[in-house]
């Protein structure tokens, strides 16, 4: 066999309909859309319309809650962390980016949680946004430290700051105007 008679299996690779290309084709005239009005065209917006009676995805009941104020905690077990101080990925000091660099914290907009599933036993010192009252017992069982902090989501900060330049510009402006009086 020579380079210039490699070929792909038979129909490993299927030609595109061209529609549109005489009645001979088979997908001519109409080319495969029937015929007439908005469902002919490009563009067609009406998935779920039923004719003015109410659509079925509305006249079924409501369902659940979604919190638009509930934090997003990447969490992370005690018996996965163990694992990873056992494969010599961690240790010392263990904080989000530590436990994201050993591939255990995926997302955590608000930080990472620690719950206690597992066994553990490493002389650790956590510095995270939450920890489960066993995962504290457990961690300072084995001589390992606790630290909980407060993570504020990027966006947060930037409309503290914001907020922080308009009550200062606010302030300079009263001083002003007490001083122009």
């Amino acid at each position: 066999m020579k380079l210039n008679e490699l070929r792909d299996n038979a129909g490993a690779r299927k030609s595109k309909i061209r529609v549109g290309r005489g009645i001979g084709s088979g997908k001519g005239k109409t080319g495969g859309r029937g015929q007439k009005g908005q469902k002919s065209r490009e563009g067609v917006s009406i998935a779920g319309f039923e004719g003015g009676q109410m659509p079925l995805h509305m006249r079924l009941p409501k369902r659940g809650f979604n919190n638009i104020f509930a934090k997003d905690h990447a969490e992370v077990n005690l018996g996965a962390i163990q694992k990873a101080v056992d494969a010599g990925k961690l240790s010392g000091d263990v904080d989000h980016a530590a436990l994201k660099a050993a591939g255990l914290a995926r997302g955590g907009k608000h930080g990472v949680r620690v719950l206690a599933k597992g066994e553990f036993s490493a002389k650790l010192n956590f510095t995270v946004a939450g920890v489960s009252k066993a995962a504290r017992e457990a961690i300072e069982k084995a001589g390992g430290t606790v630290n909980v902090i407060e993570v504020v989501p990027a966006a947060e900060k930037a409309a503290a700051k914001k907020g922080v330049k308009y009550a200062e510009r606010k302030a300079a402006k009263a001083e002003k105007q007490a001083a122009a009086k």
